[in-house]
Formats: structure tokens, C-alpha cells, sequence
């Protein structure tokens, strides 16, 4: 499974101020999705953050670039929500690993991706947005004062330019108040063992979820990254070459006791605001992440205050959908974003996700 990715240029990595705060950019929706993740399912976030600790810094270097690495959200969402237990969640990834690599090595992530149309992907990245903030307002109503408290700091940060930070403010406080109750940590290391939270399960709720993702992924964590490395870095990067080492980190991660990741636009978008530069800054983060794995334990994230997890979804949930909307334009694409998304949540994002590929084909080959 050896791959090596191919670039134009190399600029060597950087260890400086500008790509640790840099890897804050990429850090925002990821550390709010795990804690969520790991607080309603099974899955151990200790060994999460290896995943994501190892790959951040394996692709920063591969790549020499703050490439974003990020959960696949479309799946990670299903698990928070309930609609996907972890061994489906841990079965989807593998499957959508599988996939990428193999579309990656036969060039066909662009042939898919006009295929599908981005109006039908954004529809499926509203469903899962909803779905969020579903189980946001579930978990706030519980301490309705706390998450009221929670939401003003985010509002009150939004309205002085710092809504991108306000996501780590709340969780900074979250993980206070765990450890004021749970006390500090010891640190340990995770257990090597395979498959730590349990065996996959392939059914066809993991099934839907993996062809939804997937239309998410090739969309934006492979076309639109590879576009953004050129605009922001001058970088000439494949879409097929991402999409191959998504495969691998999914194949490679999900054994250990990880969730499904891919790249993403809005992370590297983030990286690049907030000065990353290099893959340094992903080295960096990774660093974090392996250090944060040692004490997050599960005392820990069971003293979390769930009212504070339903305000960062809520955050999640409007800056997913908010994505899904930018990218489109006229009544028929932003009807199929809708439609799609309506059906996601009334029914299930697999669902959504064919009838809308199916009529965006049809309504297509009639213009």
C-alpha cells in the first residue's frame, strides 16, 4: 500500500509561531466532532486522536503542505446523531477507504464528481447539518441555563470577529469544568490492540452512509482541495493523489481504533487564515493530538457538560450548512440542496443521496 503523493514544488517545513497558530485553523471542527463523537458512541478517543495525531503529521510531510485532516462529517454526523453505531461507523470508513484509493489509482474522481453534481453533495452536507442540529437541541435541553450561557460566549465572539474561535473558547470551558469534577488525568498511553471499540459491522444503514460520504468526499475533500492547494500555495496537487491517500489513512487508521478522515477545503482554507504556511503546521498539530490522546480519558469526557456539546453541534451545524449553500447558485441547484436535505432528514442521507443523484442525472440529459 506504499503511495507517494506528487507535487511541483517543495518549500520545506516550518516549526514557527505563524504554523502553530496556523494548525488552530484545522483544529476548530475536529476537536468539537470527536469529544461529540466519543460522548455518544462506544468509540475510544484516546485512540482517535493517534489517528489523527499520526496522519497529520504523515501527510504535512508527505505532502509539505497544511493539508486539513479531518473526520469525514457526513459519517461522524450519523454516529453522533444515532443513525450508525461505531462498528458501522468503523465498517463505512473501511468501505469509503477502500473506494478512494481505488478511484484515486484509476483517475476517476473528476469523471464521478460531474457525475453526481455539487448540488446533490451540498444537499446531502445540509442533511447532515440538520441531522446535527437535531441532536444539538437534544442535548442542550438538559441544562438549558448552560447551554444559554454557552450560546451567548459564542454570539458574543461571533459579533467581535472571532467566531472561528469561539468553538475552542467553549470547549476550553467544557473541559474546565470535566476537570474541575473528574480531576486531572493520569496519562496514559492507548492500548495497542485492533478494532479497541469493536469489530465492524457492514449493514446497509453503513452502506447508505458510505455512498453519501463519499459524494461529499470526491466534491470537496479531493476536487476542491486540490483546486485550493494551487490558489493558496501554488501547488499542483491531484485530485486522484488526495484521493488515494484519504484511501490509505481510512484503511490504515479504522484498525487502530480511528474513524474515517479525509481532507478537506475548509480546513486547509483554515490553515492558510490562520497562517500555516508548510506541513509544519501539521506536524505541530499532530504533535498535539498524540499529547492530547494521553489524557483523554473517560472520566474525563464523562464529566463534559453535554449542554456546552449541544452548543458546539449547534456551531458545527450552521457552519455545515452555511457551506452548503456558498458554493451554489440559481433556483434549480439551491431547490436540489433543499430537496436533498429535506429528504435526508425525513428519511436517511443514502436515501437522499440516490434520488438525488438520479434526478440531477435526469433533469441533466434533458438540458
Amino acid at each position: 500500500m506504499a503511495y507517494s503523493p506528487q507535487v511541483v514544488e517543495e518549500s520545506g517545513v516550518e516549526l514557527s509561531i505563524s504554523e502553530l497558530t496556523g494548525a488552530l485553523g484545522d483544529s476548530v471542527t475536529v476537536l468539537p466532532l470527536l469529544v461529540a463523537l466519543a460522548a455518544t458512541t462506544t468509540v475510544s478517543l484516546p485512540h482517535v486522536l493517534v489517528g489523527f495525531g499520526v496522519f497529520q503529521i504523515v501527510w504535512g510531510l508527505a505532502y509539505d503542505l497544511p493539508l486539513s485532516v479531518e473526520p469525514m462529517k457526513a459519517l461522524v454526523g450519523l454516529a453522533i446523531v444515532g443513525s450508525l453505531s461505531y462498528p458501522e461507523l468503523a465498517a463505512a470508513g473501511l468501505l469509503a477507504g477502500g473506494v478512494l484509493l481505488a478511484i484515486g489509482r484509476l483517475g476517476l474522481v473528476d469523471r464521478l464528481q460531474r457525475v453526481v453534481g455539487e448540488p446533490v453533495v451540498r444537499g446531502v452536507q445540509l442533511a447532515v447539518a440538520l441531522l446535527l442540529l437535531e441532536a444539538a437541541i437534544g442535548l442542550s435541553v438538559g441544562n438549558l441555563p448552560v447551554a444559554a450561557a454557552g450560546l451567548a460566549i459564542v454570539v458574543a465572539l461571533a459579533l467581535a470577529g472571532s467566531h472561528r474561535a469561539s468553538v475552542l473558547v467553549v470547549l476550553g470551558i467544557g473541559g474546565i469544568v470535566a476537570v474541575a469534577t473528574a480531576g486531572v488525568p493520569t496519562p496514559t498511553a492507548p492500548q495497542a490492540t485492533l478494532f479497541p471499540a469493536g469489530m465492524p459491522t457492514v449493514s446497509g444503514a453503513a452502506l447508505e452512509g458510505t455512498v453519501a460520504q463519499l459524494g461529499m468526499t470526491i466534491g470537496n475533500a479531493a476536487i476542491a482541495t486540490a483546486l485550493l492547494c494551487g490558489d493558496l500555495y501554488n501547488r499542483d496537487v491531484s485530485a486522484d493523489d488526495l484521493s488515494q491517500s484519504m484511501g490509505v489513512t481510512c484503511l490504515a487508521a479504522i484498525p487502530i481504533g480511528g474513524v474515517p478522515m479525509c481532507h478537506g477545503s475548509g480546513g486547509l482554507a483554515g490553515k492558510y487564515a490562520f497562517g500555516a504556511r508548510t506541513g509544519g503546521a501539521n506536524v505541530l498539530l499532530g504533535i498535539g493530538y498524540l499529547a492530547l490522546a494521553l489524557v483523554a480519558a473517560g472520566a474525563l469526557l464523562a464529566a463534559f457538560p453535554m449542554a456546552l456539546l449541544g452548543v458546539l453541534l449547534v456551531v458545527i451545524a450552521i457552519e455545515l450548512g452555511r457551506a452548503a449553500f456558498a458554493p451554489v447558485s440559481g433556483w434549480r441547484s439551491i431547490a436540489f440542496v433543499v430537496a436533498v436535505g429535506v429528504i435526508g432528514i425525513a428519511v436517511n442521507v443514502g436515501v437522499a443521496f440516490a434520488l438525488g443523484a438520479l434526478a440531477f442525472w435526469l433533469a441533466s440529459d434533458r438540458s
